[in-house]
């Protein structure tokens, strides 16, 4: 009996003790299991790379918030390169930036057998006065002005009608002559004939010769007619002035006929011949298109601009046009000229203008690395040639079957940049991973030591006549013409002859950029379209002063935003961030990129 009672609490205490293995045993496991799993998280979160998707530039250890736009941060996928060329990106950064690529080679347009009239030359310039309408209004005889009925530049004049009265002591004795030789015509008629004679020396008219003989009386205040038709561009006398025979009154003009002058660079010259068809069209009438001959083409070459005038007379009869208004034309070449350059256009590859980013002398493009696990994208400088309607001839750079980034290129340039990475303005890009951090080529060309300092202020010039514009757009709204005036008033007062050389032509580049978007911003009706022609404007200003350098401290800032995720950088003297791309409706989005000082 005891014997089966020990055997029993025996029994019990083995299943207890198997239970409690069971139970607790198990349980310290999977606590051991589950602890494993938490520190494998742990671990693997400390080896992510956080970002944003809308700004790459932002990258941390850890999970949060973008600093600049409040989104939340993701993983940043792994195999990014160290090869400062590359820059990779996420799937959501390229869907914000709308990048889109362009296979070169047979589906480009040169290649793709595109028209000729997609070939033809570009060219920006103005209108002016035709200068063989220019003519003078004088008066034929000696006198004192009494009385001006023409006084303001741009008043239309009628040939015949009546623009000044004058009082001519010489006029008078000439008429009272006349009608002293009237009453004796009966004994001495050739004494008449010369009194008539002497008046219209005077270039006095027969009806008026005929209506002193007729009322017998001295006109003392004589009227002067306008010899012909125009329009007055300058008043040269005043009321009271005493005039000398052949002296001036006015300058007149005739508007009906304007010249279109363009500026061609030399290497341009050899595709245009005399009687080439050109159409242009201005900021004004978008929507019209003008057509001319070319008339004239310059024989000189300017040793400053490098460029040679081609002039086309343009008829201007609906008084649309006017002097110095900007024009964008384009201009058919003739056969001859046309058959060489096309001979050497179809041999290259082409590219879409969209796709080039210029850089001072250099032209890039960004490529579409085949094959990547994620999104990623080459910066590779290119030779091109001139441009062929839409297009760039390829001369080096690029193969058959690459695919060019053609939207979205300025975005992926600007997270380049704030990434240390090659880029369109980055100057010194530092090449991580190396032992030795090295400084690589520069990117934008760097003409600081060949500036003089009076060059440089005078780009300063600009560059505060510049920040007004851009306060008018914060403000969301439209650009005075007081403010444009003195923006392009500082653009014409920079000296190019104080540089030369590459920098000359440099600053030549830029001037013409500036001067291309500074018309468009004048030109556009809306706040909407100003903003697009400010941001070319911007970019221009930004590569002139990173190549020559700046006087005062301006800040570059970016818009990862503007223009449809396509991203704008503009200039300001504040650090504080004030878009004027979208003013109020996104006053604060946007990073300072770059710090531009002496």
């Amino acid at each position: 009996m005891k014997l089966q009672t020990i055997l029993s609490i025996a029994f019990a205490l083995l299943v207890g003790l198997l239970g409690g293995y069971i139970l607790f045993g198990g349980a310290d496991e999977h606590a051991h299991t589950v602890l494993s799993a938490d520190e494998q998280a742990r671990q693997t979160t400390e080896h992510t790379t956080w970002t944003c998707s809308m700004h790459p530039q932002i990258q941390r250890d850890e999970p949060g918030d973008c600093p600049i736009c409040g989104m939340d941060l993701i993983p940043l996928a792994a195999g990014s390169s160290s090869d400062p060329t590359v820059l990779t990106m996420t799937e959501a950064a390229v869907a914000l930036a709308r990048v889109r690529t362009t296979e070169v080679g047979a589906s480009s347009p040169l290649s793709a057998g595109a028209g000729l009239g997609e070939r033809n030359l570009q060219l920006t310039g103005r209108l002016a006065l035709n200068q063989t309408t220019a003519t003078v209004q004088s008066v034929n005889y000696p006198g004192r002005l009494e009385r001006l009925l023409v006084t303001y530049p741009g008043e239309e004049v009628r040939a015949g009608q009546q623009i000044a009265t004058i009082y001519s002591p010489e006029l008078v004795v000439a008429q009272e002559e006349l009608l002293e030789a009237g009453k004796l015509a009966a004994l001495s008629p050739e004494l008449l004939t010369a009194a008539r004679n002497k008046l219209r020396n005077f270039k006095i008219s027969e009806e008026q010769i005929a209506e002193v003989e007729r009322s017998g009386e001295v006109i003392t205040n004589f009227p002067v007619y306008a010899e012909r038709r125009g329009t007055v561009l300058e008043v040269r006398a005043r009321v009271g002035d005493y005039v000398m025979a052949g002296g001036s009154l006015y300058t007149l003009t005739n508007l009906s006929q304007l010249w279109a002058l363009f500026d061609a660079y030399e290497g341009d010259l050899a595709q245009v011949r005399v009687g080439d068809r050109v159409s242009f069209t201005v900021a004004s009438l978008p929507e019209r298109t003008y057509t001319a001959r070319v008339a004239f083409i310059d024989p000189l070459v300017d040793p400053q601009t490098r460029t040679a005038s081609i002039r086309a007379e343009v008829d201007n009869r609906s008084g649309r046009l006017k002097p110095q208004m900007f024009i964008r034309g384009s201009i058919a070449p003739s056969a001859g000229a046309r058959s060489l350059r096309q001979s050497s256009a179809d041999e290259a590859l082409a590219v879409p203008k969209s796709a080039v980013l210029w850089t001072g002398e250099r032209s890039v493009v960004y490529v579409e690395v085949p094959d990547a696990a994620v999104p990623t994208y080459q910066f590779r400088e290119v030779t091109v040639g001139p441009a062929a309607g839409n297009t760039y001839p390829v001369l080096s750079g690029l193969t058959a079957g690459e695919r060019v980034v053609t939207n979205g290129t300025f975005q992926l340039d600007a997270a380049a940049q704030l990434n240390n990475q090659f880029s369109m303005m980055n100057r010194d890009v530092i090449v991580r991973g190396r032992e030795s951090e090295e400084v690589t080529a520069l990117v934008l060309p760097n003409y600081r030591d060949e500036a003089p300092a009076a060059f440089r202020e005078q780009l300063a010039a600009v560059a505060a006549a510049y920040l007004p514009l851009k306060d008018r757009l914060v403000a969301s709204q439209t650009a005075s013409p007081d403010i444009l005036q003195d923006l392009r008033t500082a653009i014409s007062a920079v000296d190019m002859s104080l540089v030369d050389g590459a920098a000359h032509r440099y600053w030549m580049e830029q001037s013409d950029a500036l001067t291309t978007h500074l018309g468009g911003v004048a030109g556009a009706e809306s706040v909407t379209e100003q903003r697009v022609q400010f941001g070319f404007l911007s970019q221009a200003l930004i590569n002139t002063l990173t190549a020559f350098g700046a006087t005062d401290t301006l800040y570059v800032q970016h818009c990862p935003m503007a223009f449809d995720g396509a991203g704008g950088n503009w200039l300001s003297d504040e650090l504080p961030i004030r878009n004027p791309f979208y003013g109020d409706a996104m006053l604060t989005c946007g990073s300072t990129i770059d710090t531009l000082s002496k």
